[in-house]
């Protein structure tokens, strides 16, 4: 007697916002597909029946984008196209009360932290034997890794700590144990990622433990590069730089994110540190490790911002030639200390703003860019497109920074590998090379 086959629930899960959020979405659906489930990423194709939309709610651009893509979903689901809609993450977090009230078709919100209610929902046991393991969104070999959550800084602009809540670190083992569990499906780079790095620690060993962490993941076999996302200027330790100089498995790369130049604006936010100190600070790390590339992200248009606190912005960041430049524009968020000021900046003049100090910084990365040329780096490839080889140096990030292209037609590397680059040419944001080696 012929038996009818069990249907499987097909999950898609569309990850917005940051990698914070995509590691919250890899571990949702290691867990899903443990519980039974068929799950994919960032796509939705006719068959599958479940959608969970993991949303952002930093900024109104990433509120808008998160939104939508509910509606897009809601729609869909209106018109038969799948049975149920879930929405968890930052916005959720944040506004679930007015979400509910607002699209009825969703069938249940989720906080950040609400995994294991979720997976109820979905009929599936939370497996806390899975901690640590993830279904890998990213190429096999670089993974996000999320050492901390939260953050207990009180920056005026920032919602961040509404919708994540303190700094909470895990455990170095905990880390050691995920890093290997990585390095055996053949990850290579791991980027440590945290609201604020340089806090990890404090909340569970009473000091701060990153270089010790950073020392532990480098002895785990199959792990090259370690690379840090996100600290905070104010009240930075060092050592944290002498692990950078020291370490070989450890990038000579930090996002460190400024925000501002302007002394007024940065006691308006609240970042505890001056123009000048912030000066040193760089200095002080440029000294230690010349080669060092040094991330940063700006804010323009926060409320009060002259046409002069501009100026000052701009000639910093002439001055301090950093290698790689963000530049948000100011989003008013309900709930912070800066909403009660006067959002006084006009929306467009906060784009003119964002995009003349990103012309500036087109100049700088040129001129950095062609510094390099006749130079040889080691290079991790990611991926082919459009006739070449793509990958990075230690000094750039996966997706927002540089990167260093190969003719497909000249030269052949597997993604995944390493290989010695000379640059033959640069561009603004491109650098273009031959191999010299395969690693």
């Amino acid at each position: 007697m012929k038996t009818k086959a069990i249907k499987r629930d097909k999950v898609s899960v569309i990850t917005l916002g940051c990698s914070k959020n995509l590691v919250d979405s890899e571990v949702m659906m290691n867990q899903l597909q443990h519980g039974g489930y068929d799950v994919q990423h960032d796509k939705w194709n006719k068959g599958r029946n479940i959608v969970i939309v993991n949303t952002c709610g930093f900024i109104d651009k990433a509120k808008e984008e998160s939104i939508n893509t509910i509606l897009e979903y809601a729609d869909a689901k209106s018109n038969g196209k799948i049975e149920k809609l879930y929405v968890t993450g930052c916005l959720s977090q944040r506004y679930k009360d007015n979400l509910e009230e607002e699209i009825p078709e969703v069938d249940a919100f989720f906080g950040t932290m609400e995994l294991p209610r979720l997976l109820k929902t979905l009929k599936v046991d939370y497996k806390h034997e899975l901690v640590g393991e993830r279904l890998l969104t990213t190429p096999s070999h670089y993974a996000y890794m999320k050492i901390s959550e939260g953050c207990n800084r009180t920056c005026s602009f920032c919602a961040i700590p509404l919708m994540r809540g303190k700094h909470v670190s895990r455990t170095i083992e905990e880390l050691v144990a995920e890093a290997k569990k990585l390095a055996k499906q053949g990850v290579k780079e791991i980027m440590l990622i945290a609201q604020e790095l340089t806090f990890y620690g404090l909340d569970i060993y009473k000091k701060r433990r990153l270089p010790e962490l950073l020392k532990e993941l480098s002895d785990v076999e199959g792990i090259e590069w370690i690379r840090l996302h996100y600290a905070y200027p104010a009240q930075f330790p060092m050592e944290i730089i002498d692990a950078i100089a020291e370490n070989p498995k450890v990038c000579h790369y930090l996002d460190m994110p400024l925000q501002h130049a302007a002394d007024n604006i940065l006691t308006s936010m609240r970042r505890n540190i001056t123009n000048a100190d912030t000066r040193a600070l760089i200095h002080k790390i440029r000294e230690r490790v010349p080669d060092i590339a040094i991330r940063t992200t700006m804010l323009v248009g926060y409320p009060g911002e002259t046409e002069q606190d501009f100026e000052d912005l701009k000639q910093f960041i002439t001055e301090m030639r950093f290698d790689r430049l963000g530049v948000f524009t100011y989003s008013h968020e309900e709930d912070t200390r800066a909403h009660i000021i006067a959002n006084d900046v006009p929306e467009e003049l906060k784009e003119e703003r964002a995009a003349e100090l990103m012309s500036v910084q087109e100049e700088i990365s040129r001129e950095l860019n062609q510094l390099k040329v006749g130079k040889t780096f080691k290079v991790l490839f990611d991926r082919k497109e459009g006739g070449y080889f793509i990958g990075r140096t230690e000094f750039d990030s996966p997706e927002v920074d540089n990167e260093v292209l190969v003719d497909a037609k000249k030269y052949y590397v597997r993604i995944g590998d390493f290989a010695n680059v000379k640059i033959t040419s640069a561009e603004e944001f491109d650098l273009y090379g031959e191999v010299v080696e395969l690693k």
